[in-house]
């Protein structure tokens, strides 16, 4: 480890929960969730993020938003405004620019910095931080929790001790310390699985991975075995990654009773497709494949994936072949209860490429104007003629 390695982990405390309690005074001090639609505890759908004080009553991320409901009633329910979301995290990046070069978004809700050349103009890397949070409060108006330690997985950890609105710092001098009287599965990639291995190795704080035999941990879990010795003893190289590639950009829906009706779950297929158009050229992406999920009402699921040959962020491209591998996938009689769609093997929209014909520019022009309105009207202004015309319902 190189000398005076300072790592920033920073983690917006509630994201989505929070921008709207930000946005709608009334929704202050209030249980918030943001998710699907609970229909009066019938809906489909999960809690994408809820407040602090929807914490309280046992509410988490992920959590079936039925039983949510159940567990507090009395809660606003905010469907996702992804767009605004992405806009905040947008202003809340610029401002880490503003303490180092070197910037890793690991999500829409957070970030590792790395200050170890740039916090000397705030004299000590924690005031550094407390800067970063302040500023953050004044300029977005919002709270973030953040970690700052001499590893990319502490710093991580550390995020997460005092939330929301903490500070925790851990010096290098004092890093196992910190790490081993903390439970196992706050090590990355220990799952409850491998946990579940590791407890019947008698190993449950990291104190006891650290002082297990090497071999020992290899032979169990291979590679891995290597990495949980290595991370137990303090020991992480990783690098702050400024460029971090996004591998797949992805939407999908629950429906709110099982649907059989194949026209219904084309058309939702071509709402999908369209949103993940919209994402790809919002982050200047191009795919080549394509995935269509599908959940059967028995919770069976399936995946059918297609290679294109030239990259696309097209919706009507996205919807004729989703339709295909819709019509492709023998549903019979079985009733559909989520249906989604993935784009991946991503490149950068502006790459140049040898085959580009006329009409391909051309539609590259209208799908621009349609954003442009989009942005100006709302996602819901316009919607493209062919995903409808592709999907057969005009």
């Amino acid at each position: 480890m190189r000398k005076n390695r300072f790592i920033v982990h920073v983690d917006m405390d509630a994201f989505f929960a929070s921008v709207e309690q930000r946005d709608n005074p009334q929704y202050r001090g209030k249980p918030v969730i943001v998710g699907a639609d609970p229909k009066s505890g019938l809906g489909r759908g999960v809690v994408s993020t809820c407040s602090y004080e929807a914490r309280k009553f046992g509410i988490h991320s992920a959590m079936p938003i039925s039983i949510a409901y159940r567990k507090c009633p009395q809660a606003i329910f905010l469907p996702v405004d992804y767009q605004k979301y992405v806009q905040v995290s947008g202003q809340i990046i610029n401002i880490f620019k503003d303490f180092s070069p070197v910037v890793e978004q690991v999500s829409i809700d957070e970030a590792f910095l790395d200050i170890s050349d740039t916090y000397k103009m705030y004299r000590f890397a924690y005031e550094a931080c407390v800067v970063i949070k302040d500023r953050i409060k004044k300029e977005i108006g919002l709270t973030a929790s953040v970690g700052l330690a001499p590893t990319k997985m502490t710093a991580k950890i550390a995020s997460g001790l005092e939330k929301p609105d903490g500070l925790v710092e851990v010096k290098k001098e004092n890093l196992l310390d910190f790490l081993w009287p903390l439970d196992v599965d706050v090590l990355w990639g220990v799952g409850s699985k491998t946990k579940a291995l590791l407890n019947q190795m008698g190993i449950r704080i990291i104190g006891d991975l650290a002082k297990t035999g090497k071999a020992g941990l290899v032979s169990a879990f291979g590679k891995n075995g290597e990495w949980f010795w290595e991370m137990a003893r303090g020991i992480d190289e990783s690098e702050v990654e400024t460029e971090r590639e996004a591998k797949s950009i992805s939407n999908e829906t629950t429906f709110e009773k099982d649907r059989c009706n194949k026209s219904l779950i084309m058309s939702e297929l071509a709402s999908l497709c369209e949103q993940v158009s919209d994402r790809l050229r919002e982050g200047n992406f191009k795919c080549r494949t394509i995935t269509l999920k599908i959940r059967l009402e028995g919770f069976q699921t399936y995946t059918r994936s297609l290679t294109i040959h030239e990259p696309t962020n097209f919706s009507e491209v996205l919807i004729k072949t989703i339709r295909k591998l819709f019509e492709d996938f023998e549903v019979k009689d079985r009733k559909v209860r989520l249906v989604g769609v993935k784009a991946s093997n991503l490149s950068a929209a502006d790459e140049k490429y040898l085959f580009v014909d006329k009409e391909e520019i051309k539609k590259e022009k209208v799908h621009k104007a349609v954003d442009r309105i989009r942005q100006k009207f709302g996602s819901d202004s316009i919607h493209q003629a062919s995903a409808q015309d592709i999907m057969g319902q005009r």
